[in-house]
């Protein structure tokens, strides 16, 4: 059985396969490496204290979006 071509792959196709294929070492690094490439995370600082957060708008309103339920699922 043939290896699918990684770097061909969408961030949202390798991220599957790899959750599908936990066991495939050379997919991990593959999505890795593409993660680190499209760079699109917040990045910030260490927290001190949960009012930090507040000084991070970006960043509630992905974790909230994220965390919001799909296909009307409660």
């Amino acid at each position: 059985m043939s290896k699918p071509n990684f770097h061909a792959m969408s961030q949202k196709e390798l991220h599957d396969y790899v959750l599908a294929h936990r066991e495939d070492q050379e997919a991990f690094y593959a999505y890795v490496d593409k993660l680190y490439v499209e760079g699109n995370w917040i990045e910030m600082p260490p927290l001190q204290s949960e009012q930090d957060l507040e000084n991070y708008p970006k960043f509630i309103e992905r974790i909230r979006s994220s965390s919001e339920p799909r296909d009307g699922a409660v």
